[in-house]
């Protein structure tokens, strides 16, 4: 055999041997279909995918947008998704109505702020620092109540805003007007004066008050309720059954990818523009959004456990059901655990 011919044969076999490890590669990843919620408290999943980390570890990542927490959990409930990175607060509910998920790990708390529109600020101006005689100014003034947009019940948004006004202010239920909205609903509906205030979520936050400085937050999410929680990683009991070890890669990958972006932020303003912003966001508001005040960056599930019993205890109070759903159960820390070499609790 000519010394071409051997080089054309030795090629051959290293290209067969290169093509049967792709395809061992392919058949060994995991495919993990994921719902998030469009905020900036899910950039740990943006940056970890945009890397291409999930990749090379192994699994083969799809994910799916929806406009608030409640509309990914009914995908959940109908077996459309593995993974949920959305608000831990209606993650409870979910399993108290039967649909099994196990919260591994957490990307941020808080993450919110109730933004009000010039005639709501000068009431708050008028009030000093009685956020009650404010609304009561608001409403003898403009002749109705103040009208605050918010995510749908049971977003930890929502729930927020709720305690606040009655546990804190302890505005009369006639001083307000509570209207619900989708995430972006209530962004635009700020932005052109349809409500006079809403809780708006980072990166919408960020961008609404670049876009109209006159507008200013009256109360950050973590102001509203101490220790209020923000994205949970959570995992189908299915999935997590099949797929262990799929799930202790998720899980580190989170964990190295929450640290990226509090290290870097700057360097993960690119994978995050491309999901929150399809590329259209100014990469300013990104990086507001990514270092906002209003945020705290922490993956520790074990930290979210009790702070969601004391929401869920308000939400029986405030009648949106009549027991507390049940959260043992409901956090799985063994895996963050594992991820960080923590000791367990």
């Amino acid at each position: 055999m000519s010394r071409a011919g051997g080089r054309f044969v030795r090629g051959a076999a290293l290209l067969a041997a290169l093509a049967l490890a792709g395809a061992a590669q392919a058949q060994q990843a995991v495919r993990m279909q994921v719902g998030f919620v469009p905020v900036i408290g899910a950039s740990p999943l943006f940056v970890l995918d945009g890397a291409g980390w999930a990749r090379q570890a192994g699994l083969d990542v799809s994910t799916v947008k929806f406009d608030s927490g409640p509309t990914a959990i009914q995908a959940a409930a109908s077996g459309q998704l593995d993974v949920l990175v959305i608000g831990i607060a209606p993650m409870a509910v979910a399993r108290a109505k039967g649909v099994d998920l196990r919260i591994v790990a957490t990307t941020s708390r808080g993450g919110s702020g109730l933004v009000a529109t010039t005639k709501l600020q000068q009431a708050f101006e008028d009030a000093g620092a009685d956020p009650a005689r404010a609304f009561a100014l608001f409403k003898q003034k403009n002749g109705r109540p103040a009208k605050l947009g918010t995510l749908p019940a049971g977003a930890g948004p929502s729930v927020a805003l709720s305690y606040w006004l009655k546990n804190v202010v302890r505005a009369p239920a006639g001083d307000v007007d509570i209207a619900t909205l989708g995430i972006e609903a209530v962004q635009q509906a700020v932005l052109v004066d349809g409500i006079d205030g809403g809780t708006v979520l980072e990166p919408a936050l960020s961008a609404v008050l670049t876009r109209a400085p006159h507008l200013k937050v009256i109360a950050t999410e973590a102001a509203m309720f101490p220790d209020a929680q923000g994205v949970g990683v959570a995992v189908s009991g299915a999935f997590l059954k099949a797929n262990p070890a799929a799930v202790d890669k998720l899980v580190s990958l989170i964990v190295r990818a929450t640290q990226a972006v509090q290290a870097d932020p700057q360097g993960a303003v690119e994978p995050v523009q491309k999901v929150l912003g399809g590329g259209l966001l100014p990469n300013a508001v990104v990086l507001r959004a990514l270092t906002s005040p209003t945020l705290t960056w922490t993956n520790d599930p074990r930290a979210a456990i009790e702070p969601t019993r004391r929401m869920l205890a308000f939400q029986v109070a405030n009648g949106d059901f009549q027991t507390a759903p049940p959260i043992e159960g409901l956090f799985d820390a063994s895996f963050f655990e594992r991820a960080t070499n923590a000791a367990p609790r």
